[in-house]
């Protein structure tokens, strides 16, 4: 079992050797929009998982993830000869790609932020003009203690 600090160290270098050779060494014009986000790898440092998203060519065309994904698969022997050669571990690990859910996830998250507001600006249209059920204060004010009170309580002690 490798040193944690080893294995960050290790799959750091990989997700770099990968980006690298995704935008210069290999030729797929499938792989033109595809960013590598983050690599793990296991304590063993045999098998090693790296993660990807793939972008559209502008804002509104849809990416291509089922083209990326076979890209990366086919390119699969490739990059792991080249991880090979650019970190010089005794045992090149195996690559795995999966596609990265961080676009999707922060999509539905600014759907929601947007429905929160959108909700948050109806309560604040009805709250506008409106008026308390009951009195301004609606707390009882502190009993005034008179000097009889005081007297009392000297006379019990």
């Amino acid at each position: 079992m490798a040193d944690p600090a080893r294995a960050r160290k290790l799959a750091k270098r990989i997700s770099q050797i990968v980006a690298h050779a995704i935008e210069h060494d290999i030729k797929d014009p499938r792989l033109n929009h595809v960013t590598i986000t983050d690599t793990k790898i296991t304590a063993d440092l045999h098998d090693a998982t790296v993660y990807y998203t793939v972008l559209g060519e502008n804002l509104e065309s849809t990416p291509d993830h089922a083209g990326a994904a076979a890209a990366l698969e086919s390119a699969r022997g490739v990059l792991r000869t080249k991880v090979g050669q650019g970190t010089g571990v005794r045992y090149t690990p195996t690559l795995a790609f999966v596609a990265d859910s961080i676009p999707e996830d922060a999509k539905r998250i600014e759907d929601l932020l947007a429905k929160a507001r959108e909700a948050d600006a109806e309560v604040a249209r009805r709250a506008t003009g409106a008026q308390h059920a009951g009195e301004a204060d609606p707390y009882k004010p502190p009993r005034e203690e008179t000097e009889d009170e005081f007297a009392d309580e000297e006379t019990r002690s």
